[in-house]
């Protein structure tokens, strides 16, 4: 409790007060080079969300998995060179990220706004950030001026990006190499409240969680009755690797609090969601959200959302202003 009560209080500035790159990153950075970028990227969200309601899961996901990576730089949008599959996106957790046309599109109307001024990894993270606030979910503060990186390694994507099959431990471990704390790793698992997983990623968990196979091998702390519905309805045979599953069953397009509501009840699809409550503070900490208001959880995953957007950017003279996020720049 005592590290969720402290978290609350975090602001932009707090977050961005350690020095170094961090402290170069302020709101409104484009305020005098490009005055409109911000309406512009929020106008593109607002027009296009509402025809494309997969969006804030898949862009608040993408955000994440490029921060875990070299920071956040955009270096997860980044296509392989050569025709080699070595870049990040081709890494197996990022196989399912979808949006990179959805930011695309974007930078192409700054670039005709405001060419080369306005970086991939501040589109990315003022996106994620509008499109989840568009859905009704919470509004955090982006400073921005984060710069775009030039190197995308697809081991780096298998190294750093937390895997669904974690315990507790491998996930506070990821989450404190990149200098966030349990209260992080609690309210960011909250982005579980929106978006769907693929068979492939939690099937382990229904039929072959021991070795053993079959459908009596299920991981004995996911709620059997809603593992056989999983079963029955989802994943019908242990090597589906197509069929979707909501994180959040009946609310995956709104931002609440069942998905917490379902970890508690060992609903979590993820191994990973079902380890938060293995740990008495993370639990403790869920309990305390989910008999709060709903503006306690919205509080707390903006200040973790800010900490996690900061995380080693690269400012200043570092990296580059890409012109299109898929590409590095040619010199």
């Amino acid at each position: 409790m005592a590290a969720m009560v402290a978290l609350v209080a975090v602001t932009a500035a707090a977050v961005l007060a350690g020095g170094g790159a961090r402290a170069q990153l302020i709101e409104g950075f484009y305020s005098h080079s490009c005055p409109q970028a911000e309406k512009i990227i929020k106008d593109y969200v607002m027009e296009h969300v509402p025809h494309a309601p997969g969006i804030p899961a898949t862009l608040i996901r993408t955000h994440f998995h490029d921060c875990f990576v070299r920071g956040c730089d955009a270096s997860v949008l980044l296509n392989a060179t050569g025709g080699k599959k070595d870049a990040e996106k081709d890494a197996a957790p990022n196989l399912t990220l979808r949006g990179f046309g959805f930011i695309d599109r974007i930078k192409a109307i700054l670039e005709k706004e405001c060419p080369g001024v306005v970086s991939c990894a501040d589109i990315l993270a003022l996106a994620a950030r509008d499109s989840v606030n568009f859905i009704g979910g919470p509004f955090w503060s982006v400073p921005t001026g984060r710069r775009d990186g030039t190197v995308s390694i697809k081991q780096e994507a298998l190294d750093n990006i937390p895997a669904p099959t974690f315990n507790f431990t491998q996930l506070l471990q990821s989450f404190q190499n990149k200098s966030l704390n349990l209260a992080d790793l609690v309210w960011l698992s909250g982005a579980h409240t929106i978006g769907i997983a693929h068979c492939n990623s939690f099937s382990k968990r229904l039929y072959n969680f021991t070795g053993r196979g079959g459908p009596g091998d299920a991981d004995p702390s996911l709620d059997k009755f809603y593992a056989a519905t999983l079963r029955r309805n989802k994943c019908k045979t242990p090597t589906d690797n197509t069929t979707i599953a909501e994180m959040d069953p009946g609310s995956f397009k709104t931002f609440d609090l069942d998905y917490y509501r379902g970890v508690l009840k060992h609903r979590g699809l993820f191994q990973s969601d079902a380890a938060l409550i293995t740990d008495a503070a993370a639990k403790a900490d869920i309990l305390t959200v989910v008999n709060g208001p709903p503006e306690l959880f919205f509080k707390v995953f903006a200040g973790s959302m800010v900490k996690m957007g900061a995380i080693e950017v690269k400012t200043g003279s570092e990296g580059e202003i890409r012109k299109h996020c898929a590409l590095v720049n040619k010199h």
